[in-house]
């Protein structure tokens, strides 16, 4: 039997099957608040189809979500069409870490997971960077617990912010310029954006480590769907 995990994110909702110990098949589908349980389920099932696997292969569901108008959406798929009681992921559920912020009960249920995942596999101290809509740095302490972090707009949302208020400015690949100076508007915008959003990565995990004051070497992991932008553009990331 299977546990389908489901991360649903602001843009994109990510779904796993974990089976006989190991990650058997993934896939994402656009984030659509307004969509009825029926139609994730229709897609759902579609994805399963695919790699000869149905609802009935589903022992268990974990759901990660920091999308709340989504969350009895997807109750209502998994108890009325897997026939089980979902687990939704909160500052409550046990998941061998310590939450030390003030209000534990506000923490993303995506930092959560971050924070459980990178203790699990990596061990602790560990700085956990998420690139997604919102690019997310979760501090873990060497005592396994998460002590909080910062938000930054993801890069793709900064980009985005600017190309839609400049009326002269137009979409580009993030990606590194030739040289930090750019000598015209393409390679301007991906030094101001990337090269910038790579001091911004630097200065943050600089500040945060200084911050830490931990005895042990901290870990920086990098995850998210904008990741591998920025794998091999600063050493910051281990």
């Amino acid at each position: 039997m299977a546990l389908l995990c489901i991360d649903i994110g602001n843009t994109n909702i990510h779904f796993g099957i974990w089976m006989d110990k190991k990650w058997r098949v993934s896939w994402r589908a656009r984030t659509v608040a307004d969509k009825m349980a029926d139609e994730y389920a229709s897609l759902l099932r579609s994805f399963l189809r695919s790699d000869r696997l149905s609802f009935r292969h589903v022992s268990g569901v974990a759901i990660s979500s920091v999308v709340p108008a989504l969350n009895r959406t997807f109750n209502e798929l998994v108890t009325r069409h897997i026939g089980v009681e979902p687990l939704f992921v909160t500052a409550h559920t046990r998941m061998g870490i310590g939450i030390e912020i003030d209000q534990p009960e506000q923490a993303g249920a995506d930092r959560l997971v971050n924070a459980a995942a990178v203790v699990a596999l990596y061990g602790a101290p560990a700085i956990v960077i998420d690139f997604g809509t919102a690019t997310t740095f979760d501090v873990i302490s060497g005592s396994n617990a998460y002590r909080g972090g910062a938000i930054a707009p993801g890069i793709n949302l900064a980009h985005d912010a600017l190309v839609r208020s400049a009326a002269q400015l137009h979409k580009i690949d993030l990606k590194a310029p030739p040289s930090p100076i750019g000598a015209n508007t393409i390679h301007a915008m991906q030094s101001g954006i990337f090269l910038g959003y790579v001091g911004l990565i630097e200065g943050l995990v600089s500040r945060i480590k200084a911050a830490m004051t931990e005895d042990k070497p901290i870990c920086v992991i990098a995850t998210g769907g904008l990741a591998s932008l920025f794998q091999q553009a600063t050493p910051a990331i281990d």
